[in-house]
C-alpha cells in the first residue's frame, strides 16, 4: 500500500506481486479498491496486480484538481503508474474504468498492452433505466437482509448480495461525487484505439444496448473481442467474477504469446 502524488491529488495504491506486466485495475463510479475484492486471488495468481482508489471517489486518495475530460483522466492515470515505476499495464476497467482505460490509451497510447472492458461507460448517454437502477439499488442497500436480498433479484443487481460492497455503499452515502458523466466515445476514437481489447459485456446491461455495443466494438476498434454475457447486466463483475478473471486472464496470456 501506498499514497504517490499526481497533480490532481494524493491516490492510494494497492500493490501485490512483483512479476510480470502487471494487472492495474480501475473501479467504476463510486467505488474503489474494495471493489476488486474477489478478483485479487486469481489476478495474482498469475502476475503483479495493481489496485487503485481513483481520485475524487470514496476511499483513501485525496482530490485537489477537478478532472475535466478523458485527456484529464489519462494524466491522472499516467502519473499515478509513472510514480509507482510502472510504464506498461494491462489495464482492466469495470464502467467508469473502462471509459478510462480508454482515454489512458486515446491520450497516450503504447502504455497499454491490453485492454479488459467489463460493460464500460462511454457509450450512449447514461438513460432513466439505468439512473432508476442506480437509484433503486442504493435505497436497497440500507433495507434489512432479506428484502435488499429479495430486491437483488428484482433488480438483476448482483452487488446487493454482496455483504461487502454493500457496506461501502452505506459507508459512501455522504460523499459528494464531483466528476463529470463520461461523454459518449465515437467511432472515429474508437479507431485510434492501439491495444489489444476485450469487451464483456451483461446481455442484460441496464446502461445500454448490450448486442449493438458488442457490434460497435468489434467494428471499430481495430484489434477487439467483445461478447455478451447470458444473464449478467451491469453488474456484470460481480455476477460472474470466475467467468471474468479466467477470460481476462486467458486474454492477457495469448495476447503476450503473439508479441
Amino acid at each position: 500500500m501506498t499514497d504517490v502524488a499526481t497533480s490532481f491529488g494524493s491516490t492510494r495504491a494497492y500493490r501485490i506481486g512483483s512479476e510480470g506486466v502487471p494487472f492495474v485495475l480501475l473501479s467504476g463510479a463510486g467505488g474503489n479498491a474494495l471493489s476488486w475484492h474477489r478478483y485479487m486471488r486469481p489476478f495474482a495468481a498469475t502476475r503483479q496486480v495493481i489496485v487503485l482508489d481513483p481520485v475524487g471517489e470514496p476511499g483513501c486518495s485525496v482530490q485537489e484538481r477537478p478532472l475535466h475530460d478523458g485527456r484529464d483522466w489519462a494524466n491522472w492515470l499516467h502519473e499515478t503508474l509513472t510514480a509507482l515505476d510502472v510504464e506498461r499495464v494491462h489495464l482492466v476497467g469495470m464502467s467508469h474504468g473502462g471509459w478510462v482505460a480508454l482515454q489512458y490509451d486515446l491520450h497516450l497510447p503504447g502504455h497499454a498492452d491490453t485492454i479488459t472492458l467489463l460493460d464500460p461507460a462511454g457509450f450512449g448517454r447514461l438513460n432513466g433505466r439505468f439512473l432508476a437502477w442506480i437509484m433503486l439499488g442504493g435505497l436497497a442497500a440500507f433495507s434489512p437482509t432479506p428484502i435488499r436480498r429479495l430486491a437483488a433479484r428484482a433488480l438483476h443487481n448482483a452487488s446487493l448480495l454482496d455483504d461487502d460492497l454493500v457496506r461501502l455503499l452505506r459507508a459512501s452515502t455522504g460523499f459528494r461525487r464531483r466528476h463529470i458523466a463520461p461523454p459518449e466515445i465515437t467511432d472515429e476514437e474508437l479507431r485510434r484505439i492501439t491495444a489489444p481489447t476485450l469487451a464483456l459485456l451483461g446481455e442484460r446491461s441496464q446502461m445500454y444496448d448490450a448486442q449493438a455495443v458488442a457490434a460497435q466494438i468489434r467494428a471499430q476498434i481495430p484489434n477487439a473481442h467483445a461478447e455478451t454475457i447470458p444473464e449478467a447486466g451491469h453488474d456484470l463483475p460481480v455476477r460472474c467474477p470466475e467467468l471474468v478473471s479466467n477470460r481476462t486472464i486467458q486474454f492477457t496470456a495469448a495476447t503476450e504469446k503473439q508479441a
